[in-house]
């Protein structure tokens, strides 16, 4: 695996609109953000010779990355469809990097749209809730998607550790507060602690704003060999590190405070041979407020139980410790799967952040993570720089 690092890097990224798109298809956001993706880097169409996507989440469809390549005129040597829940962005990163390695091909977009800001606008959806696997277990007991597991996770590590509310809340708070300088974010408004304590309950520990937010829009990102990035528009965004591992059990497993990004992150690390005090920034997928915190401890930035007092005081807010999701996240940009935690780990490295940029961002981590019933049942961990090796 230490051969990965700095192989491979980021060469283009790009982001649609992102909010309530009425009228806009999927395949439109994937088609947007893949032609921004190849203008940043430089490069036509023509140049790209693998496409990884992600089916629409409810209107599956058939060799969907194939249709992205047609419509984008691209004759790919490989394609395919990747579904590892929030961490697919991940996922698709680590996947372009193997296939790029192997030979298979040269230069990958990586490309997810959503509309489900759309969907769950309209009076009868058209499609309902994924399968999950073990819905006839779980749903006649009212456990019911995402926000009760992750609750059920918070609300143990409360009981373990004593983590608030208003921890919790100083994590939203910073997300929004950095959406605020983000042009591309759906929330504008600031909140205050107070504010947050004031939002409704929504799965007791959480409330309204304590969950991320419903979004359509989409984004993309090029990879392609160091070698040949060091030639293209921009300089190389180079992947210096890469962690995946995963839970394989529902909510009928152990509930744990301990997720696998801790093995994820630990492979990244090695591979990249840094450790956490060398993140000048984090882009942590936060699908809840929850999963930042005991992301944080799994990473390495303080740990297990003191996850709490470690994002008070501004120590994840830009200018603070470790500047954490300088876009807003998905709990106040948009939710586009983790996608833009991407795009904006680039843009920091590129120095483009605007009013949200981090002081010489040198080294950037992103994460991704992914529910199947279970929280933390897929994670994954990139380690990126503005250098091939540390």
């Amino acid at each position: 695996m230490n051969g990965l690092c700095g192989k491979c890097a980021i060469v283009g990224v790009g982001e649609t609109k992102v909010g309530h798109a009425p009228g806009v298809t999927v395949m439109s956001h994937n088609l947007q953000a893949s032609q921004k993706a190849i203008k940043d880097a430089g490069l036509s169409n023509k140049d790209i010779d693998a496409v990884l996507t992600r089916t629409p989440f409810r209107d599956p469809t058939l060799c969907y990355s194939l249709q992205i390549a047609e419509n984008l005129g691209i004759s790919p040597r490989y394609t395919t469809d990747l579904d590892t829940c929030g961490a697919t962005p991940v996922t698709m990163v680590i996947n372009a990097i193997m296939a790029i390695s192997t030979g298979l091909c040269r230069t990958v977009l990586c490309t997810i749209g959503i509309n489900d800001n759309q969907v769950f606008k309209q009076q009868i959806p058209k499609h309902g809730e994924p399968n999950y696997g073990s819905e006839d277990f779980e749903y006649p007991w009212g456990f019911i998607g995402a926000p009760i597991a992750f609750a059920m996770a918070a609300r143990r590590h409360m009981h373990l550790y004593g983590t608030t509310s208003e921890q919790l809340g100083a994590i939203a708070v910073v997300m929004r507060k950095h959406a605020c300088m983000n042009p591309n974010a759906q929330m504008h408004k600031p909140i205050t602690l107070q504010d947050y304590l004031a939002s409704p309950l929504f799965a007791e520990p959480f409330r309204l704003l304590d969950c991320s937010l419903v979004s359509d829009g989409g984004g993309a990102v090029v990879v392609t060999l160091a070698e040949m990035a060091k030639h293209l528009r921009k300089p190389p965004i180079y992947i210096l590190g890469l962690g995946q591992h995963n839970f394989a059990h529902s909510y009928f497993g152990p509930l744990e405070v301990t997720t696998p990004l801790q093995k994820a992150a630990n492979e990244a690390y090695n591979m990249a041979n840094i450790g956490p005090s060398d993140i000048n920034v984090a882009e942590i997928y936060d699908c809840f407020t929850y999963s930042v915190l005991v992301q944080l401890e799994d990473l390495g930035f303080c740990i297990k139980g003191e996850g709490g007092p470690f994002v008070e005081g501004g120590r994840i807010e830009l200018g603070g410790e470790l500047p954490v999701n300088t876009h807003g996240g998905l709990l106040s940009q948009a939710h586009i799967a983790g996608m833009l935690h991407i795009t904006e780990a680039a843009h920091q490295l590129w120095g483009e952040s605007g009013e949200r940029q981090v002081r010489n961002a040198e080294i950037a981590l992103v994460t991704g993570l992914g529910i199947r019933q279970a929280p933390f049942g897929t994670t994954g961990v990139l380690i990126l720089a503005k250098e091939a090796s540390q």
